[in-house]
């Protein structure tokens, strides 16, 4: 009985590895293609060179045709704004300092990123924090300009044309404006008039000795209005803090 049941398991054995040994060769393969069609990989997005059509929707033709068609970008440091700031500003924000000019390359991969990529914008959500401006970039087309102001760490973007300024949640692109940031930051100057120094470019950057000879130091350091505009954005971040605690947070629903 026993080398009966012994024979019998032995030939179970058998058959079943004769049964692995015909399995198709492409058996695996076609497992693995239904899993990664269940879970795909995000493929890198390849991006055209031209705009989504909300932007030129909402900033308009001529603002978009300004960014897609620059023929110089400058860039300038800001902060946020403060009305007891007398200094230079651009569209209201406080000026720190010149932040260079983009080459060719850099203006095409900026553009495309910021305004290509379905995926670096939310259109449909806006974020519950306070947009903390660190940078603007100047696109300048003949003598028409489009402004382009970038956040961090509320990461949002914010388009200046004609008197209009348009803000959208960068939050899944955060990546690309903290890699903008930290690139232009190694090209920080001191950022004085253009008008001032009879510079035909809007840079602001003194270029020669004589034209630093012309320029008085400031009676307050800039640094003394970043300092309180930090504070502010501080003051204001514990506030929202303040309101989304404790009872501030309880919704009531109708039954």
């Amino acid at each position: 009985m026993h080398i009966k049941m012994f024979l019998s398991l032995l030939l179970g054995l058998l058959i079943t590895h004769d049964a692995c040994a015909q399995i198709p060769q492409d058996a695996i393969p076609s497992f693995s293609r239904a899993w990664q069609a269940q879970n795909p990989v995000e493929e890198e997005e390849i991006l055209n060179d031209e705009p989504l059509p909300r932007y030129e929707e909402e900033i308009g033709k001529f603002a978009i045709k300004n960014i897609f068609e620059a023929e110089q970008v400058f860039c300038y440091e800001i902060f946020p704004q403060d009305y007891d700031y007398n200094g230079y500003t651009l569209n209201g924000y406080p000026i720190k300092g010149y932040c260079g000019t983009l080459s060719a390359e850099q203006i095409k991969n900026t553009r495309q990123n910021l305004f290509s990529s379905s995926r670096s914008v939310d259109f449909t959500t806006s974020e519950e924090c306070l947009i903390q401006p660190k940078i603007m970039l100047r696109f300048v087309r003949g003598v028409d300009y489009t402004d382009v102001m970038l956040s961090s760490p509320c990461h949002a973007t914010a388009i200046f044309y004609a008197d209009r300024a348009i803000a959208y949640n960068f939050r899944p692109g955060a990546q690309v404006i903290d890699n903008i940031i930290k690139e232009r930051a190694s090209q920080h100057k001191e950022f004085i008039s253009p008008a001032l120094l009879g510079q035909l470019a809007p840079n602001g950057a003194i270029q020669n000795n004589e034209q630093r000879k012309m320029i008085s130091k400031n009676n307050e350091p800039i640094r003394k209005w970043e300092e309180k505009a930090q504070q502010k954005v501080d003051q204001q971040d514990e506030e929202i803090k303040r309101q989304n605690t404790g009872w501030n947070k309880l919704k009531t629903r109708l039954q």
